[in-house]
């Protein structure tokens, strides 16, 4: 692997319940390529948003530090885009409008910022719509509109939270197919986190397999098939099929002492909203 572009040293986050603490993540270490393109699966809870969110800036670690590009991440910035599973766009703001915000705290010009923004509406295929507002959109659409924000600023990283989650399987195909051919394009770091192990195989160069409450890495597994890939070839099943196993390996989960993991007592459904 080239050189650590964007890294994770010994993370843990904890969570205060109730007054108690619960532990999201555990001892989480990650070292992420220039122009690797990263996916990150487990079950609901496992801390794979939050890890995500740690990426971003947006939330803070309890312990470890995140570096990108030997730089300490605790605050959200340009270099770092994120697109989210709704694409959280402003009702009242046209398309143009929507992923302008991502230039928001941007030093450049007014022109170049519309440059920018014209660019990366083209990249998506939405040129055409730039002057229309949210509710004309497909779903799809709306998720382009969404990528197209966490594009525009020119991030060398860009973290994606289940982007095609809500979607259905033609679209989803076809927008996993899109974001390969920008990944590929622009030759930026990507970090997606899914439910989808179908699309985890599919996209990434590494899969992250991260184990049950409190939130560790159990296994990363390669994917060293050339690209394009085709989804019903054998090789992706026997990678998916890994992955699966790895997913579901039994086994007791330990942990620090003195701390409450997310599964125990009452508390276990809040701690999931927080470490999703």
């Amino acid at each position: 692997m080239n050189r650590p572009h964007l890294t994770a040293e010994h993370i843990t986050r904890q969570f205060q319940i109730d007054g108690e603490p619960l532990i999201a993540l555990d001892d989480i270490n990650l070292d992420i390529a220039q122009g690797e393109f990263v996916t990150v699966v487990g079950a609901s809870g496992c801390g794979k948003s939050t890890l995500l969110r740690l990426f971003a800036g947006l939330d803070l670690a309890t312990s470890g530090t995140i570096r990108h590009a030997d730089e300490l991440v605790v605050e959200p910035s340009l270099h770092r885009g994120i697109v989210f599973q709704e694409p959280r766009l402003f009702p009242w703001l046209t398309v143009e409008k929507n992923v302008s915000l991502g230039l928001l705290n941007s030093k450049l010009t007014k022109a170049r910022k519309a440059e920018l923004v014209r660019e990366h509406l083209e990249l998506v295929g939405l040129s055409r719509f730039a002057n229309v507002y949210p509710h004309q959109l497909s779903g799809g659409m709306a998720q382009r509109a969404g990528i197209a924000r966490g594009l525009v600023s020119r991030p060398n990283v860009l973290l994606l939270d289940e982007p095609f989650g809500a979607l259905d399987a033609i679209t989803k195909a076809r927008l996993q197919d899109e974001l390969q051919e920008i990944w590929a394009k622009e030759n930026i770091t990507m970090v997606l986190v899914t439910h989808d192990v179908e699309e985890a195989v599919y996209l990434g160069d590494r899969v992250v397999v991260m184990s049950p409450r409190p939130g560790r890495i159990r296994e990363v597994v390669p994917v060293k098939l050339a690209r394009p890939r085709r989804r019903t070839s054998s090789d992706i099943a026997k990678v998916r099929d890994r992955v699966l196993k790895s997913l579901h390996a039994t086994g007791e989960n330990t942990r620090p002492k003195g701390l409450k993991s997310a599964d125990d007592g009452s508390h276990a459904e809040r701690a999931v909203a927080l470490a999703r």
